[in-house]
């Protein structure tokens, strides 16, 4: 039996603890600002598989002038980056990988429209259900028992593997941007991002920003001479539905042809008034934009801007009060990759190790941390499980996908980091009969 075939049998082995490791993971709400309990049960994990352990707090000082920064309104105290290193002994002959998962997971609400309580991991048939196992515990917790299984196999491997459980993938990018402002930088990174058994290539840049608009508040009596501040908010809001419009209609690049409608202008949220017989004199609410690879994101900053207020000063009110608006979070660009760099070779021989056919590139129309490593000169792409209903009410993974997803990562790493008896390693032509 050769090398892989053994690792192979021994994520089959380990499977069921694996699934009991993801229930666990997806107990934790680890949402914005609360990702601490859930980042010290996965230094725990990393601790028992004899990993070099750096627990840190991100600093922010770093986190400015390192690119891909998202400016962020909120602290990091309490709030760790966690990544455990395994460094290769001796020379170091082959290329070194960075392994990386985002713990936190975005809002369950409204928590009336779930079948499943969204934090019992519930497993149901081939599934298990619950806000963030897709995106992307699942992943995180199939890079970990690849390592695990190579790991107690006893190989050794060639170059240096860091496993990096980062925050705030879902809002500002930060959590990478941090790892890599504290000095951790590899050959390669791969990230496990739901996106299913393909490698992405491609996908668009992405900003967040608030608009505020100030009305001029009044008791309901007198609503005829106030001026409620959502209805004025509605007039920008109309405006970035235009702009959707608009953005989309133009020439697309050729990765995303397929795509109908690729750039999305969504609005998040929106707060305004505090009771329901008075003329609101606040609203304010939240967009994300996405844009194509190529383009600055201060040109995008510009353009919304400009946008926005050319709308305001056609409206008798916000000509004279205009919008306050703040561009926070994401400031990611785009990515359109070398399709034919080593690093989709490589992780293409792991993929059709498994699945016995060839792995398929992909251009996605959302942003990942892969933003972050690439523009910091880290060759980095997503390739991992199926699932569905990310972001929305019963978000779920389908486990099958996720024990074949270990077992890529493990042929990758094996094939990526290459092993120290690489003479007596057969790796080729292996075909694997998963269950």
């Amino acid at each position: 039996m050769n090398l892989l075939q053994k690792v192979f049998d021994k994520i089959d082995q380990d499977w069921e603890e694996e699934v009991h490791f993801l229930q666990k993971l997806g107990k934790y709400p680890s949402t914005l600002g609360n990702e601490a309990a859930v980042q010290r049960f996965v230094e725990k994990k990393y601790r028992e598989m004899g990993l070099e352990i750096d627990t840190f707090i991100p600093d922010a000082k770093q986190l400015v002038s390192t690119p891909g920064y998202g400016p962020h309104e909120w602290s990091y105290d309490g709030r760790p980056i966690v990544v455990g290193t395994w460094g290769a002994e001796g020379s170091k002959t082959g290329k070194s990988l960075i392994l990386q998962g985002h713990i936190d997971v975005v809002s369950a609400e409204p928590l009336r429209l779930w079948d499943y309580d969204p934090w019992a991991s519930t497993i149901e048939g081939d599934r298990m259900y619950g806000r963030g196992i897709c995106d992307m515990k699942a992943g995180v917790a199939a890079y970990i028992y690849a390592v695990k299984a190579i790991k107690e196999l006893g190989i050794k491997l060639n170059a240096d593997l860091i496993l990096q459980s980062v925050h705030e993938e879902e809002v500002t990018g930060n959590g990478a941007v941090a790892a890599i402002a504290r000095g951790y930088k590899a050959d390669a990174c791969l990230i496990p991002e739901p996106f299913g058994p393909a490698a992405v290539t491609t996908q668009v840049g992405v900003l967040l920003f608030k608009v505020r608009v100030t009305g001029s508040g009044a008791h309901v009596l007198g609503a005829d001479q106030a001026v409620n501040a959502i209805e004025k908010a509605m007039v920008l809001i109309e405006e970035m539905k235009r702009y959707r419009d608009d953005i989309n209609a133009q020439p697309k690049p050729k990765a995303f042809e397929a795509f109908d409608h690729p750039l999305n202008v969504n609005i998040g949220v929106i707060q305004g008034g505090d009771w329901v017989s008075t003329v609101p004199a606040d609203c304010m609410f939240e967009v994300r934009v996405g844009f194509y690879p190529d383009i600055d994101p201060q040109v995008m900053i510009d353009e919304i801007t400009d946008r926005l207020m050319q709308a305001a000063a056609k409206d008798p009110w916000l000509s004279q009060m205009p919008p306050d608006i703040t561009f926070y979070g994401h400031h990611a660009w785009g990515l359109d990759l070398d399709k034919d760099m080593d690093m989709f070779k490589v992780l293409g021989s792991a993929h059709k190790k498994v699945h016995e056919n060839d792995m398929e590139k992909i251009a996605i129309t959302a942003t990942v941390d892969t933003a972050a490593y690439n523009i910091n000169g880290i060759p980095a792409t997503c390739y991992g499980p199926v699932g569905d209903n990310l972001h929305a009410p019963n978000e779920w993974v389908h486990l099958p996908s996720v024990k074949e997803c270990t077992k890529v990562y493990a042929a990758f790493i094996l094939e990526w980091c290459g092993v120290q008896n690489a003479e007596e390693v057969t790796m080729e032509d292996l075909t694997v009969d998963m269950y």
